[in-house]
């Protein structure tokens, strides 16, 4: 899941830029980029890879070529960005934070139209530019904006660099963030509000599903009213969202503690002290010791000198390495005592076991897990949160593979908190981490301690409930 910042100033935007974009989502990126808008001069744009690197080593060297007063910045979970377009709509500038599902088929229909692709070697769709052609198919922005929100199945917010203004766009159905800020003669646009506060912006609201608006130095314009229809993203909080950030109004943190402080009361499991796997864990864990009446400790702390970011290489091995080498047990704290962990998810559960196994060799007498949210069932279309190429990744699916012989079987019940499938696969899967035992968050604990209606939740990956991406394409801003 990455993140993107544009912002647009009386002078020039460079550094709000580049410190705006840095504050984003970098957990398993692989790519950034920064594009800026000079009336006299045009486009400067850069792209680089942060597969080797983190954000800021890769652009500081170049500041000083950027100019001009708006610009967009982006960290991409794939495709390079921002993407660069000449059209009947003028010159401007894009980056989204998008899971196209139907790539190729967008791309087959737009070549049937005698459009061009620029990056099809190999089948490598760019998906930014997907939507740049998309846009273009409009006679106006707004009208472009909506064809690609008819268009795409999964979701898909953007940003537009425009002569104009930035022109900012939230996913239809509203699965991922944008948050407007402003201060003294400047706007700004971003996935993250904890991009504001040390750049002097004070947050002015989020967009609503659907809805567009356009800001300049001076002031927003809203071009589209918000859609009634909300589906956003709840593992923002359970994992992806930095704590100091708000969606819909709700703090990260707020939720993580009020969600552990709920798991923390309704167990009678004895222990002695409560750790939080971090990041995401953490809050969760102060929220279980108040919650449980025990105390929190950092049995385990992250190593953050010389990894100052996630990097998430393709090979399995070697990301198990990295997250291993990152964790650092505690042997003080841990030894002779029992411990209750609690951490965001369990997807693939290779890092969790290999955790396991090491708090039991520094002496741990018991170990367990207490995790934010329900199990992952089924497997998300919406939004790119893991690196996972197949639903066999998921712990879940492999489990019922194995019992039922097929993986897609029943899954609404070992979807239910409490159903004999679901006890069945839990058991199973506390005994493959080697835990002393293994509680999930229900749907609706999860859903209380964000605040809003489930209704306007997307809860797909726990239970399967939400807009699938056959129904999400009939759909459009209302």
């Amino acid at each position: 899941m990455g993140g993107f910042f544009g912002t647009i100033e009386v002078r020039s935007c460079t550094n709000d830029l580049f410190y705006g974009t840095d504050y984003n989502s970098h957990l398993g990126t692989k790519r950034a980029g920064l594009v800026t808008l000079d009336k006299e001069k045009g486009f400067c744009r850069s792209i680089h890879s942060l597969e080797s690197s983190y954000f800021r080593t890769k652009f500081e060297d170049e500041l000083d070529d950027f100019e001009g007063n708006a610009g967009l910045g982006v960290i991409s979970d794939t495709d390079p960005q921002p993407i660069i377009v000449n059209s009947h709509l003028g010159r401007y500038a894009v980056v989204t934070v998008a899971h196209i599902l139907n790539t190729r088929e967008i791309a087959d229909e737009l070549l049937a139209k005698h459009m061009h692709l620029s990056e099809m070697s190999a089948n490598n769709i760019n998906p930014t530019e997907l939507v740049a052609l998309l846009i273009n198919m409009g006679e106006t922005f707004v009208e472009g904006i909506n064809n690609v929100f008819r268009k795409v199945r999964g979701s898909c917010s953007m940003l537009v660099l425009t002569e104009d203004g930035i022109i900012c766009a939230r996913d239809f159905l509203g699965r991922t963030p944008i948050v407007l800020g402003r201060k003294e003669s400047a706007w700004a646009a971003t996935s993250e509000s904890t991009a504001f506060p040390n750049l002097g912006y004070e947050t002015v609201r989020d967009l609503g599903p659907g809805e567009i608006v356009r800001i300049k130095a001076n002031g927003m314009e809203v071009l589209q009213e918000a859609a009634t229809r909300c589906q956003v993203c709840s593992f923002l909080w359970v994992y992806y969202g930095f704590p100091t950030s708000d969606y819909e109004g709700i703090n990260t943190e707020d939720v993580r503690e009020r969600n552990g402080k709920i798991m923390g009361a309704k167990d009678d499991t004895e222990a002695d002290l409560v750790c939080g796997i971090p990041d995401s864990g953490v809050g969760t864990a102060l929220g279980y010791a108040e919650g449980h009446g025990i105390p929190y400790k950092r049995a385990v702390l992250k190593y953050t000198p010389t990894w100052p970011r996630s990097f998430t290489p393709s090979n399995q091995s070697r990301r198990s390495l990295v997250a291993k080498m990152k964790l650092i047990p505690n042997r003080a704290i841990l030894k002779g005592n029992r411990v209750v962990f609690c951490d965001d998810s369990i997807v693939r559960g290779t890092q969790l076991r290999d955790n396991v196994s090491t708090f039991f060799e520094y002496g741990a007498k018991e170990v367990h897990a207490r995790i934010s949210c329900p199990p992952l069932v089924y497997e998300c279309p919406f939004i790119g949160f893991t690196s996972s190429k197949s639903v066999m990744e998921l712990i879940t699916r492999r489990i019922i593979q194995d019992f039922e012989g097929d993986s897609e079987k029943d899954l609404d019940k070992y979807a239910t908190t409490g159903s004999p499938q679901y006890e069945r696969m839990v058991k199973e899967i506390a005994r493959r981490l080697g835990l002393s035992s293994l509680k999930f968050n229900t749907i609706e604990d999860l859903v209380e301690s964000i605040g809003l209606p489930k209704s306007k939740l997307c809860t797909h990956c726990f239970d399967g409930s939400s807009y699938m991406p056959q129904d999400a394409d009939k759909q459009s801003a209302e």
